[in-house]
């Protein structure tokens, strides 16, 4: 399962650079500021996390117990839910102006809080 985490963060980084390009150059005379701030959060935030599956894919090959694993490939999967929800949700409110996809994007962030989480975890326990 290790490799799927460096997969998904390389696909995700290509999609953070290619939605960010299109955000910077083709959304910049139609959305107003506001809506492009926005976009640009979502992409800020899909960098991150999708950097931080890379930092899965480092912790999965280096996890030693099966308790350890679990925690690790529940970071990936959270980091990559919480994409989708958080910035996922964003860049459709950015796009359409629909403002209750808004009340979404907060359970993106809960997921990516418990992602780095479930990282802490699968640290501390290395170290016992």
């Amino acid at each position: 399962m290790n490799n799927i985490w460096s997969v998904a963060g390389a696909t995700l980084m290509f999609l953070s650079v290619a939605i960010g390009a299109f955000g910077a150059h083709a959304l910049k005379a139609r959305l107003t500021p506001d809506m492009l701030a926005i976009f640009e959060v979502g992409v800020r935030y899909q960098v991150y996390h999708a950097l931080g599956l890379f930092v899965v894919a480092w912790m999965a090959q280096m996890a030693v117990g099966a308790r350890e694993q679990n925690y690790v490939n529940a970071a990936g999967w959270l980091f990559i839910v919480g994409i989708a929800l958080f910035s996922g949700t964003l860049y459709a409110l950015a796009l359409s102006g629909i403002r209750w996809l808004g009340a979404i994007t907060p359970l993106g962030g809960v997921c990516f809080l418990i992602g780095w989480a479930a990282l802490a975890i699968a640290g501390w326990l290395r170290t016992r």
